[in-house]
């Protein structure tokens, strides 16, 4: 794991791997692993709050261990679960030979570690250090984050057949919500936090040319003139964020182009606009600022 001493040493590694991070979330990037808390990041889609984790990872030269959360999730999908068939092909095993193990031991042998499935979480407390991505925890259920407070705030699991499992280094855990609904506050005091929102002209430029270096400064900057335009005239159903200005860069470069013309944007609009009352919407505003 690379060793990280400072917020700027934190944004330098990320830059290194192309993700850029203002100082703000470097910081309280570097204060997550300094203090060994887990990051909350929160903002619109298309920001950058799965790519933070990833980014992280490569940084840090660390495995990413992915959660994605879903409504209905529970301990087996996230935590752990026993492997039943291999557990009954054993039982039938010491039946067949007759063993004269008594019920107590063969109950043991049965919720050995052999027998356990690491999960996402489990697994990332077991093989760390390691990045553990939990992400859009908004779209989880109360329960599972009931599940997580003991993980986020000891970095252990305790499984009632087999005992509790504690990292010997804690993960640096990401979790990633869209704020489709709010995240109970026992859960948020366990994290340190950070909203990341849309990018500055100048950063969201640096980004696309961090990401895709084969693409012109020129094309660059005009697709982020007309991203930008979108944001702040807000009249989308989903405003773009800087995931679908990549998109929407690289599509155009694949089509040989250098710099954005009113054809070529219009031909693209399915990177960037995925409702139809947007592309109707784009349409016009890429006529306006795109005409000849």
């Amino acid at each position: 794991m690379n060793d990280v001493t400072d917020a700027a040493g934190l944004a330098a590694l990320l830059e290194q791997v192309g993700y850029i991070a203002d100082e703000g979330l470097s910081t309280v990037g570097y204060l997550s692993i300094a203090l060994q808390r887990p990051l909350m990041v929160e903002g619109d889609p298309g920001t950058g709050k799965t790519a933070l984790a990833t980014a992280l990872s490569e940084a840090l030269d660390v495995p990413l261990i992915r959660l994605q959360c879903y409504e209905g999730i529970d301990a087996q999908q996230a935590l752990y679960d026993w492997d039943f068939a291999r557990q009954i092909l054993h039982l039938r095993t010491l039946e067949a030979s007759r063993s004269q193990i008594d019920a107590h031991d063969t109950e043991g042998l049965l919720y050995s570690e052999r027998f356990l499935l690491a999960r996402p979480i489990l697994k990332a407390l077991k093989e760390s250090p390691a990045v553990l991505l939990i992400d859009e925890i908004d779209r989880a259920d109360d329960e599972f984050e009931a599940l997580l407070l003991e993980v986020l705030s000891q970095y252990q699991v305790s499984i009632p057949e087999f005992g509790t499992i504690r990292a010997a280094t804690p993960p640096i855990v990401v979790l990633t919500s869209n704020r489709t609904r709010d995240v109970h506050d026992a859960l948020k005091r366990r994290c340190l936090y950070h909203w990341i929102d849309h990018p500055d002209p100048a950063r969201e430029v640096q980004i696309v040319q961090a990401r895709l270096p084969e693409v012109s400064e020129r094309l660059t900057r005009r697709i982020v003139e007309v991203v930008q335009h979108l944001r702040a005239e807000n009249r989308l159903i989903k405003l773009p964020g800087v995931a679908e200005t990549i998109d929407w860069a690289r599509a155009v470069h694949e089509l040989g182009r250098d710099d954005l013309d009113l054809d070529t944007a219009t031909l693209t609009l399915g990177a960037l606009s995925k409702y139809r009352e947007d592309t109707v919407h784009l349409r016009t505003v890429l006529a306006e600022q795109l005409a000849p």
